[in-house]
């Protein structure tokens, strides 16, 4: 299994609290990006800084929510986190020192890569920051959608930032999103990837509609989340969506490639979840999990939101400097949001066979009709399908290695032929 940027652990109450202490602000212009476009929904003139009270409230208030859990997560993400200068975390290290009461803290960044140098880097690695790193493949695929605010490529600035992670031993993933384009290419995004050194990648399926009603009305470019029980008013992606049984081809070409030659080595976390799923019959990532609603944002304002994917309005929770959070993390609001994930299922989903690996996936995906004519069917869901029935046997070696307490990496030998487990 690879690394987990979460603190939730089976059986346990478990939560993802992610900040963006820029909010949405960001040295680049991606144009897949979702999240760029929220600065419409604060004041013009807006500062987009985390402020040294909220910074503490924000970490004294998480300390005190995770009192039942074995360590302390912080998860950084932007617009890109970096712009806040290395004072900024220095601060925060300083108030989880203050708050932690002993307890191990884990510090997650997700960063686009450009401003990496060697202070940086020195920084990450002494305070053993976890680096998820935005990536999309060789330079061609990469610079196709990640470009600067002038419009210019990013490839080269990425992959000296890259170099520097490596140079300097700090832990990272790769966060490779996936697009119609790139979707077609699988293998050589794959071992493009593995050619950099990368251990852990995760795939990200960029799923867009184009503005409805609701979103024109607060100034955004891209659809607001669908109401899981009526159909939204519009279906239509954006020309950069993946196309779902091009994504389910693309994680099935890369699975063959990694079964065969890279398990124990390469960790996808595509296909961890899946292995989850597999010996667990749940997930313990939101999107594949029975019910989400236990990973919420928290804005550089203080402002509390559902999920990252729910940045609007309707699905603020309050305020940190206002209310208090285990409050937000259990409000009625907030349960009844997680909830709907699994209780707005359509009748197709709760029939399939692969119900347990998938459960739906993320409601902001749901957007289309199911094969009885229901709303609420993920847009995705071929794709899902596709590959869950790909690596099914697969996914059964690996469980039965698992229960035998031998390593995964066995399922290697089943490849051209059955694999032997000798109990005992």
């Amino acid at each position: 299994m690879g690394k987990s940027e979460g603190n939730s652990k089976k059986g346990a109450p478990g939560f993802h609290i992610m900040a963006k202490p820029i909010g949405p602000v960001c040295n680049l212009n991606c144009l897949y990006c979702f999240y760029l476009e929220k600065e419409a929904l604060f004041p013009r003139g807006e500062n987009y800084r985390m402020s040294d009270e909220v910074l503490e409230v924000y970490i004294r208030k998480t300390a005190e929510v995770s009192r039942n859990l074995p360590e302390l997560l912080f998860a950084w993400q932007g617009g890109e986190p970096m712009l806040m200068g290395i004072d900024f975390y220095r601060k925060a290290l300083d108030l989880q020192r203050r708050y932690a009461e002993g307890k191990r803290v884990v510090n997650t960044f997700q960063t686009n890569g450009t401003l990496l140098n060697d202070e940086w880097c020195r920084f990450l690695k002494e305070h053993n920051f976890l680096i998820g790193l935005s990536l999309d493949g060789p330079e061609h695929i990469h610079d196709r959608f990640r470009v600067d605010r002038g419009n210019k490529p990013t490839f080269d600035a990425v992959m000296r930032g890259l170099g520097l992670l490596k140079k300097h031993g700090v832990e990272f993933n790769i966060l490779c999103c996936v697009t119609r384009e790139s979707g077609n290419r699988p293998l050589e995004v794959y071992r493009f990837f593995k050619e950099q050194g990368a251990e852990y990648i995760q795939f990200i399926p960029i799923v867009e509609r184009v503005p409805d009603r609701v979103s024109k009305e607060l100034g955004l470019q891209l659809a607001s989340p669908p109401e899981l029980k009526k159909e939204p008013e519009t279906v239509s992606v954006t020309p950069w969506t993946v196309d779902p049984e091009g994504y389910g081809d693309f994680l099935i070409k890369v699975f063959d490639d990694w079964v065969r030659q890279d398990v124990g080595n390469i960790f996808v976390m595509n296909f961890d979840w899946a292995l989850s799923s597999w010996a667990f019959g749940d997930s313990l990532v939101c999107f594949f999990s029975k019910r989400c609603g236990r990973a919420v944002i928290i804005e550089h304002n203080g402002d509390v939101y559902s999920c990252d994917h729910f940045m609007y309005p309707a699905y603020r929770l309050g305020n940190l400097l206002e209310n208090d959070l285990s409050g937000m993390l259990e409000s009625a609001q907030q349960i009844a949001f997680g909830a709907q994930k699994e209780l707005a299922l359509p009748r197709a989903c709760r029939e399939c066979v692969y119900l347990f690996a998938c459960r739906g996936e993320c409601p902001k995906h749901r957007f289309v009709k199911s094969p009885h004519g229901e709303p609420g069917f993920n847009y995705l869901c071929k794709a899902y399908k596709k590959f869950f029935r790909h690596v099914n046997k697969y996914m059964r070696v690996m469980v039965q290695l698992l229960e035998n307490n031998l390593p995964v990496s066995y399922v290697m030998d089943a490849i051209d032929g059955p694999l032997v487990i000798k109990r005992g």
